[in-house]
């Protein structure tokens, strides 16, 4: 049986982007909670050049970057593809699902962030939801009617983008301004392939997120003294 471990976090999307490929796949893995104060020497010695999570071992061998793992998931491990099998859709896969990664940080940024940060954050992330509310009109999933690679990159905003609002009390996204991307929101938290393998939301979920954005207000409010 292969020798399966994930350096991750229950709190971060990018772990779970590499759980959820894992448990559609069907591979049993072992979970390795990092610190990423106080970083192990299993992470440092793994990903040596960034130094983050997430990171899949497998029979010894490390892969980093978490878009790059449900790659190597794929093509590794037997059971339901995650990437389309057409070159033209795991293209328009590949395309959709490098468009959200590099637009985490204005979505982060709206919620943990303050003052002229915040403000930048609500206009980088209301440019992106634009394109996505125009590219998700009348469309079940990303890439025709399967669920696949750029859903599970979309889990961002498909899923934790809620949970950022409420425990933040930041309004992003609203059926009056982006009708088509909450249809889809919608759909995509209650379709029983994406529902089963959502970490649970619940308050300690929420707290832990009050909690970051209030330890960064601190920290900026404290560095401007």
């Amino acid at each position: 049986m292969a020798d399966v471990k994930l350096l991750g976090l229950w709190y971060s999307f990018f772990s779970h982007r590499v759980e959820w490929a894992l448990k559609i796949k069907g591979v049993k893995y072992e979970l390795i909670e990092e610190d990423l104060q106080n970083k192990s020497p299993l992470l440092l010695q793994s990903n040596p050049i960034h130094k983050k999570i997430p990171v899949l071992i497998h029979n010894g061998k490390s892969i980093c970057e978490s878009m790059v793992i449900l790659q190597y998931i794929d093509e590794t491990f037997e059971g339901p593809s995650i990437l389309p099998k057409d070159p033209y859709d795991r293209a328009l896969a590949r395309f959709w699902a490098k468009f959200l990664d590099d637009k985490v940080g204005a979505v982060v940024s709206t919620f943990i962030r303050k003052g002229e940060e915040q403000e930048k954050g609500k206009e980088d992330a209301c440019e992106m939801l634009k394109v996505l509310d125009n590219e998700l009109k009348d469309k079940k999933f990303f890439v025709g009617d399967k669920f696949g690679f750029a859903d599970i990159a979309a889990n961002l905003v498909g899923y934790w983008l809620g949970i950022f609002q409420e425990a933040s009390g930041v309004e992003l996204v609203t059926s009056e301004k982006f009708p088509n991307f909450c249809c889809w929101r919608d759909e995509y938290v209650n379709c029983s392939q994406v529902k089963e393998y959502l970490p649970a939301r619940n308050d300690e979920l929420l707290a832990f997120f009050q909690g970051c954005a209030r330890a960064h207000a601190a920290t900026s409010a404290s560095s401007q003294k």
